[in-house]
């Protein structure tokens, strides 16, 4: 298994459970599995475990405890803070054209609209202002929803920079970003603190999948999304999930204990996977700003994501490979129950023609354990495996002309 986990190149997708998650969750999962509902001693001391959990996490998140909302994960949060709750929201939402699909879909449900991003997969400042000042429809702007980071390529957005353009041009709207690729990288705490609304999911940071959280700050308006038994102040109904919460807790405690170190190392090694793989003819680095002398500028990127497009390749059986060789890796994102579906992420980046979007793409996202042996295994298998692909694919006489 530590093999197997030492190539896992797919942890945008999810990520194993930290150890301090494990140890945190084990005692809840055995003798201390009561209900915080209830009023004998075993509930009780569910809700002191709750209560500390949720302390710890509205630390980390940078709110108040009783701002923390618990859930069931990133995709309900999402749609918790989108919706407004039920009845859904009366006036418009906007959102970026790349948002996860649980934020996308749940504006499209309700009538919203998207705004740009740039060539380098951030929002596009002046689209945004440009439909926050108005459209034919003239309903006020309720919610403006960004994400902290895009699940896809990586991209960071300025959310400081995107909560004054809110502010300036719809002055009563709230702003949620959609934080749970953020989450393992970046200090929420500091880069989320303009938006009234941050959604987080644990199994994306080390803790147990089925869990999550919504940050909802106080003058922020919501209404449950599920109603029963009144829990999490009333705006969030269902037995609690103590050990999920507990682990949530522990796995993002441990995330924040070495972030910056982390952070730095990781990136040198996908900076130095990147290098090789962009040597190849007709790699292109996703969403990286061109610097001096064409060299790609990536500060904004996640320190763990790489997204390539490869000429002449097609993802599918490129990433049937890849699985063979061992290395796990991914074409888009997860979210889509492994269903090959084109990219509305590349769709929406300027200069990624149609053409471009059939080339493969390749999503290599590493993990806060990534080590230079699993770069340089990379590195050698995918290259491999283009150089394969090319030669069986009647393209491939362009490729050794001179590609693109």
């Amino acid at each position: 298994m530590a093999r197997r986990s030492s190539r896992d190149l797919d942890r945008a997708a999810t990520s194993p459970l930290r150890p301090e998650a494990r140890a945190a969750m084990e005692p809840f999962l055995s003798d201390r599995y009561g209900n915080p509902s209830s009023a004998h001693a075993l509930g009780r001391d569910a809700v002191r475990a709750v209560d500390e959990a949720r302390e710890r996490l509205a630390d980390l998140l940078g709110c108040a405890p009783d701002e923390v909302v618990l859930t069931s994960g990133g995709t309900e949060s999402d749609a918790h803070a989108v919706t407004g709750g039920v009845p859904v929201r009366s006036g418009r939402v906007v959102c970026s054209a790349v948002e996860h699909p649980a934020v996308l879909g749940s504006v499209r449900a309700i009538g919203g609209s998207t705004v740009a991003v740039d060539a380098t997969g951030r929002v596009d400042l002046d689209a945004l202002a440009d439909e926050l000042r108005g459209t034919e429809d003239d309903r006020a702007v309720e919610l403006v929803s960004v994400m902290a980071a895009n699940n896809e390529v990586g991209a960071v957005n300025d959310l400081h920079a995107m909560a004054d353009v809110v502010a300036a041009h719809a002055p009563l709207a709230a702003l949620h970003t959609d934080a749970v690729q953020a989450a393992p990288w970046l200090d929420l705490a500091r880069i989320a603190a303009p938006a009234g609304l941050v959604s987080v999911s644990a199994h994306k940071f080390g803790g147990p999948k089925g869990v999550g959280a919504l940050v909802v700050r106080r003058g922020v308006a919501i209404r449950p999304l599920l109603h029963g038994g009144g829990q999490e102040w009333d705006r969030r109904s269902g037995t609690t999930n103590v050990a999920g919460v507990v682990g949530m807790a522990a796995a993002l405690d441990a995330v924040a204990r070495d972030r910056a170190a982390t952070s730095e190392r990781v990136r040198a090694l996908r900076d130095r996977l990147a290098a090789g793989l962009c040597a190849i003819d007709g790699v292109t680095w996703t969403a990286a700003a061109r610097g001096p002398a064409g060299r790609p500028e990536v500060d904004h990127l996640l320190p763990g994501t790489l997204h390539l497009l490869i000429d002449d390749v097609d993802s599918e059986p490129l990433l049937f490979l890849l699985d063979r060789a061992g290395v796990r890796a991914s074409a888009s994102s997860a979210c889509a129950s492994g269903a090959a579906r084109p990219s509305h992420v590349l769709a929406a980046l300027p200069g990624v023609t149609l053409d471009d979007r059939r080339r493969g793409a390749l999503r290599l996202s590493l993990g806060h354990d990534a080590t230079a042996a699993q770069a340089d295994h990379a590195l050698s298998v995918v290259t491999e495996a283009v150089a394969h692909l090319r030669a069986a694919s009647p393209t491939a006489a362009g490729t050794a002309a001179g590609g693109r």
